[in-house]
């Protein structure tokens, strides 16, 4: 397998609108929860991220590179939906919780593998850069569609706003494993 990098770039950009549209709504659904959950959720995030490290022998190569970066796509699908199913409750904003928890838990590997297999200076540099445009255009595409909902249809309610947010970061999500699958070539 190999990384296609005019593809992963575009993978890169939909993944970054994805984080600046979703980041502002992260503080509405997690509302529900206690300060210690965000204590105990960053000790076991420090030990999953520890266990990844001690793997990196192991895992620091293409083909997981690959599945796990899929891994973590699916896995915010999976977030996604049960949040659109089951929408706000204590249990709902702690799914949620763990869901990202794991995600971050791969945040350092991620990063080490994608500088790796992009060897070179100027392709880490446009994958850097493609990530700012697109978190960048994802802040403000969050903050227009926000207006729009206040503007043309009076909604005001917050909870209201963000569930459906999560249409459009559903949406989302499916781009991104499209771009994610296209990024990698078979040799």
């Amino acid at each position: 397998m190999q990384l296609n990098i005019a593809e992963f770039l575009k993978y890169k950009f939909f993944n970054s609108v994805f984080l600046g549209v979703s980041v502002g709504s992260i503080f509405v659904l997690y509302t529900p929860l206690m300060p210690s959950i965000y204590s105990i959720g960053g000790i076991f995030l420090a030990l999953g991220m520890l266990l990844v490290a001690k793997l990196y022998y192991k895992i620091l190569n293409i083909d997981y590179f690959f599945k796990i970066s899929l891994l973590i796509e699916l896995t915010l699908v999976l977030i996604l939906v049960y949040f659109l199913i089951f929408s706000y409750s204590y249990t709902t904003a702690l799914v949620i919780y763990i869901g990202y928890q794991l995600t971050f838990t791969f945040g350092s590997y991620l990063v080490r593998a994608e500088t790796l297999f992009l060897k070179k200076p100027k392709p880490i540099e446009l994958v850097d850069v493609a990530k700012q445009k697109g978190y960048l255009v994802g802040m403000f595409l969050s903050y227009i569609f926000y207006m729009f909902l206040e503007s043309y249809f009076g909604i005001i309610d917050k909870e209201l706003q963000v569930y459906y947010m999560h249409f459009i970061l559903l949406a989302l999500e499916i781009i991104i494993i499209y771009k994610l699958i296209h990024s990698f070539e078979k040799n």
